[in-house]
């Protein structure tokens, strides 16, 4: 059995609840990277390894959909040969808002994302962020493994 808060977040999106929409619409109006204090999905936020404690951060990530196809060329060819329709795009929206977060924060690394809400214009990630050199994390056993971890998985 899940958990309430996983319910809760799958029933709303399930049913596209209008606090989900007002939460998207005030969301719009902030930067594509804000730094927040709480995560939306504390079930999930845990799970990738968020602790409240000194040297994690959290940030959404705004992420524009759509855009990652091929131009089409300017020159004359023949239909076949354009080679725009098959080519898709190499990477989840995920890890670039990843990728964008941790270019923001250079000191951080990163202990996961989470998906939370997709507009017609617009992806919403949540991604959890800890600085390794800040001493309640190097003191923590637990942090460094997942830390280590994380960094085998994405490089």
């Amino acid at each position: 059995m899940r958990g309430y808060m996983a319910a809760t977040w799958l029933k709303m999106w399930k049913l596209n609840a209008d606090e989900l929409k007002s939460k998207a619409i005030t969301w719009r109006t902030e930067h594509a990277i804000q730094r927040i204090e709480r995560p939306s999905r504390l079930d999930r936020a845990r799970k990738l390894g968020y602790k409240a404690k000194q040297g994690i951060i959290l940030v959404r990530a705004r992420v524009g959909r759509g855009g990652m196809r091929k131009q089409r060329p300017v020159s004359g060819r023949r239909p076949k040969h354009l080679g725009v329709v098959h080519i898709k795009q190499g990477i989840s929206m995920q890890r670039v808002a990843e990728r964008r977060v941790l270019e923001s924060f250079p000191n951080m690394e990163s202990l996961g994302s989470y998906y939370l809400h997709k507009d017609g214009r617009y992806f919403w990630y949540e991604v959890i962020l800890a600085d390794p050199y800040h001493p309640s994390i190097s003191h923590d056993k637990e942090m460094r493994r997942r830390l280590k971890a994380f960094a085998k998985i994405n490089r």
